[in-house]
């Protein structure tokens, strides 16, 4: 039997007063892995927002196992890896491990000084995404695949079995790109964590979400990969006459 981890009812998001997002339902099943594309603007980030509670919705409502975003309850089930969480400023001064340790810390335990078996959640952590080898090393040294890593890492480390990811593979190279996909999909198949990303790059998504969500303003296609529509198609749902036409995501050959 099916377990839903997210659920999303008629929900309408708008931002300074501009409608974002229009009566978006859906849900999202344990251990799922669902990628969410569309072109600029197209109210991707603005739903992970609305999911994670930092936006209100106009009207609907969002429950994560049950409960509303911002309920306590949810503290240590959601990892949020988000664009700008990788490109910390330069005088950010942390190594891996370090920041992986963030992820342990929360508002029940920050001034709790034992250790609660956190070291052991940090050595898992890395040890998933394969960042032993620099897990002393500054932060600011690694490349931006390795840096998107930590960030993981440390979303990891809270033990969550939901997560977000916005935008994961902007401004990595290909190597990198292909040895993150991996590791997500380890995630997912190996350790059973449910994954939601959001990505303006089709071919990343189609190589390895089970399901794809095209979003524009409302949802235009939320099936399998295997049966996302080609440019041609997505040309039709989406009202325009040019496939190639200002489309604003990135397909490689």
């Amino acid at each position: 039997m099916e377990k839903p981890i997210l659920e999303v009812f008629n929900l309408v998001v708008a931002r300074s007063g501009k409608l974002v997002i229009k009566d978006i339902s859906l849900t999202i099943n344990e251990g799922e892995f669902v990628g969410i594309v569309g072109p600029n603007g197209s109210g991707k980030s603005t739903l992970m927002l609305a999911i994670l509670g930092i936006l209100k919705p106009s009207r609907g409502s969002i429950e994560i196992y049950g409960n509303p975003p911002l309920s306590r309850k949810l503290h240590r089930r959601i990892g949020w890896v988000s664009q700008a969480a990788a490109n910390l400023p330069k005088d950010v001064r942390l190594t891996v491990r370090e920041l992986v340790r963030l992820g342990t810390v929360n508002s029940g335990n920050m001034f709790d000084l034992r250790d609660n078996g956190r070291r052991e959640r940090v050595d898992n952590a890395i040890s998933m995404t394969g960042l032993e080898d620099v897990e002393d090393i500054d932060i600011s040294r690694l490349s931006g695949g390795q840096r998107q890593r930590a960030v993981i890492a440390r979303a990891l480390a809270t033990e969550a079995d939901f997560i977000l990811l916005d935008e994961p593979l902007v401004g990595i190279d290909r190597e990198s790109r292909n040895s993150l996909l991996k590791l997500l999909d380890q995630l997912c198949h190996e350790e059973g964590k449910t994954i939601l990303m959001v990505s303006h790059d089709l071919t990343a998504i189609r190589k390895t979400a089970h399901r794809m969500i095209f979003l524009e303003e409302s949802i235009r296609f939320d099936g399998p990969t295997s049966s996302f529509p080609d440019l041609e198609k997505l040309a039709d749902l989406r009202g325009i006459n040019d496939p190639h036409e200002d489309h604003q995501m990135h397909v490689e050959n």
